[in-house]
Formats: structure tokens, C-alpha cells, sequence
């Protein structure tokens, strides 16, 4: 049974702008590591002296929101994953959301070419979640360390709707930059202990 919680990277300039990022490779901003390091002392609180397992997309903006929490922690970023990455939004990364709506009409990624389908990113996230804690129970059995993975706001999100049953997030939810979602797995089960979520603005 290993305690995971999944953290959202902090903020970066195309989230200001309200743009599509997906796939594309932004780095954090002086408001994203400044989220970053309040969420880090959050977690340095809670987990002294435990020394959990840190690991992240291999983005940029999830290497350093991970890089600043380990630091808090008193250890090292442990791995990065590809699997891991945001949802790859194909022909619409770089639109604002404006732009979006011009050229597709209703927000609704499924009808994006390119794009990285819900299903597709449920069977990538999930398989993510499966490596991620095969490789830290290995690392450190017999012990089972609880395990910090910094990754992206859709793939979390798809994690939830899957360990939920596809009931949360409720509608009008999204979830914050920074922001951390606690999961429990044992075995091949995947349940949510709690989710933090703002309304969508």
C-alpha cells in the first residue's frame, strides 16, 4: 500500500496568458516557484523525517516545482518521467483559449487533430501511476516510502475521474497550479483520499 500524492507544477507565463500548453515545453515563473516553494514547505511539514520518493514529469515546469520540493524535503529529485507529461493537445498548443474557441467552437479536446484523446490519457496515466510505484517499492523494499510526483493539471485530473469513478472533479472544477491530490494504491486499486480544487474562473 503506497501513499501517493500527485502535485500540479507551479504557474508559468502561458498559464497567465490562459494559453494551451500540452506537450510544449514552458518553464516555471517567478509566480510558479514562488507556488512551488509554499507548497514544498507544506509538504516538508508533513513528511519530516519520513524522506519520501520525489519524481516528475520530465517537463520543465514539473522538474523544477519537483526540484524546489525535494530541496524542502532534504533529498533529491529521484527520476523523471515521460509519462508523466501533460496531455498532448496537438494543433491547439500555444492557442490563448479565445483563440481556441474561434477555431474549434465549444471546448471539447476530442475534436482537436493531434490531440491526445481521454481515453488514450487515462490508459497513459494510470500505466504512469503503475511504473511510478513499482520503481519507488523497488528502490526501497521492504519498505513502502510514500511517493511525490509532480505532474500536469489534465493528467491529474484524468487520474481522479478514473480512481473516482468518474464522479469528481465536479463540474466547474479545475484544479490550481501547485496543488497537491492524495491517492492511495494497493495492488492494481487506485483510490482518491482527498483532491483540492478551485472553481473554474
Amino acid at each position: 500500500m503506497t501513499t501517493l500524492l500527485l502535485v500540479r507544477h507551479g504557474e508559468t507565463d502561458w498559464n497567465a496568458a490562459r494559453r494551451i500548453q500540452g506537450s510544449t515545453d514552458i518553464a516555471l515563473n517567478d509566480t510558479g516557484r514562488a507556488q512551488a516553494r509554499e507548497t514544498a514547505a507544506v509538504l516538508a511539514e508533513r513528511f519530516a523525517g519520513v524522506n519520501p520518493l520525489v519524481v516528475s514529469s520530465d517537463l520543465s515546469r514539473a522538474r523544477e516545482t519537483a526540484e524546489i520540493i525535494a530541496a524542502a524535503l532534504g533529498t533529491d529529485l529521484a527520476h523523471t518521467y515521460p509519462q508523466l507529461r501533460e496531455r498532448a493537445y496537438g494543433v491547439a498548443e500555444g492557442l490563448s483559449i479565445e483563440e481556441y474557441h474561434e477555431k474549434f467552437g465549444v471546448w471539447d479536446r476530442e475534436n482537436v487533430p493531434d490531440a491526445e484523446t481521454s481515453p488514450q490519457l487515462r490508459r497513459r496515466a494510470v500505466g504512469a501511476v503503475r511504473r511510478v510505484v513499482r520503481d519507488a517499492r523497488r528502490l526501497h523494499s521492504p519498505r513502502d516510502v510514500p511517493v511525490i510526483a509532480v505532474s500536469h493539471g489534465a493528467l491529474i485530473s484524468q487520474l481522479i475521474r478514473h480512481a473516482s469513478g468518474d464522479t469528481l472533479p465536479l463540474v466547474g472544477e479545475r484544479l490550481a497550479n501547485a496543488s497537491t491530490h492524495e491517492f492511495l494504491v494497493e495492488r492494481h486499486h487506485l483510490s482518491v483520499r482527498s483532491y483540492a480544487a478551485v472553481p473554474i474562473g
